[in-house]
């Protein structure tokens, strides 16, 4: 009787964390949507209906935009887990859904890593989340290797001033960065959050190159798919930039944006505030950036998420012996 009331206390209050975390959620969805300080919803709901809501062409456009963006990352990490555990498409969707959901109010999607991870295997958590991290680093090169080509074309074209003394803080950071790594090679630091260097690397070896390069080829095409969503809502709402300057605008903004730590659901309004000070220089209109900004967001974060609450509210820990050995 006593380890009966245990078991149902303890499925109590796992039901109840599924709960907070999906109510969590929709509420942080609606906010940013209905009671956004930066953009009245009145507004918002004006821009959508003079430039989206009465066209289908475009909203059937940019539905298969985040349909492909979601696909490709579901597909990736379908890829990079298989080689810890098979799983389906169908598990890869539900971890891939299901951790947004759970991740959208934790630091640079922080939480990402331990929703995925409770899906498997207690031996095979580490790995997963080794394979997450390796998945998230990818596509963090991807945005640094375009961000940094259109940084070079923006500074080129346009009159950026940078404070000296700004450039020296982000000089002197990267030299105590690189201090720590060749002190830490020096003096043999083995360790990091319970999680062994050697091993790490040594798992890294063995991943195949054939792995590593469906990696790195999904993490570009989903850069290009959300890139270029970004680049037809400019023509949407009658942005007139050319495509070199728009694109370099863009791949500028994702760089500086993923250099700011931020919850997920501010993402918006730091790639939002980015977006207006780099477009500012093609004098366009700040509503209209703002717009576009929130509108990626409720695309790639929100729709996602509330979605991703469907397979949080199903999540049970049995499940996770089964996922899946096909």
């Amino acid at each position: 009787m006593y380890n009966s009331l245990q078991y149902k206390t303890k499925q109590f209050l796992f039901l109840l964390v599924k709960l907070t975390i999906i109510v969590g959620a929709f509420y942080f969805v609606y906010q940013k949507i209905v009671h956004n300080e930066q953009l009245a919803f009145s507004v918002f709901i004006t821009q959508l209906e003079s430039n989206i809501f009465n066209n289908y062409g475009v909203i059937f456009t940019l539905f298969i935009f985040t349909c492909l963006n979601w696909f490709f990352e579901i597909l990736k990490w379908k890829t990079l887990a298989s080689f810890v555990q098979k799983i389906s498409l169908t598990n890869a969707a539900m971890q891939s859904l299901g951790s947004l959901t759970a991740s959208l109010f934790t630091p640079n999607r922080i939480g990402e890593y331990g929703a995925k991870a409770v899906y498997f295997k207690k031996g095979n958590r580490r790995k997963i989340m080794l394979m997450n991290l390796i998945s998230n680093g990818t596509q963090m090169v991807v945005t640094t290797v375009f961000g940094t080509f259109g940084l070079i074309y923006f500074f080129i074209h346009f009159p950026v001033e940078i404070e000296l003394f700004r450039l020296r803080k982000a000089v002197y950071l990267i030299m105590v960065l690189i201090g720590f790594v060749f002190i830490g090679k020096k003096f043999g630091f083995k360790k990091i959050r319970g999680f062994y260097i050697d091993k790490i690397i040594r798992f890294i070896k063995d991943i195949p190159v054939s792995l590593h390069f469906l990696n790195i080829t999904f993490s570009v095409i989903r850069y290009l798919i959300f890139s270029h969503q970004f680049y037809f809502l400019l023509t949407v709402f009658d942005i007139h930039i050319d495509y070199t300057t728009a694109m370099s605008f863009i791949t500028s903004m994702y760089l500086l944006a993923s250099l700011i730590p931020s919850l997920s659901f501010f993402d918006w309004l730091i790639k939002g505030s980015v977006a207006l000070w780099i477009f500012s220089f093609a004098g366009n209109n700040e509503l209209i950036i703002v717009t576009i900004s929130l509108v990626m967001w409720v695309l790639n974060f929100g729709i996602p998420a509330i979605f991703g609450s469907y397979f949080v509210l199903n999540f049970s820990f049995a499940s996770t012996t089964n996922t899946t050995q096909q």
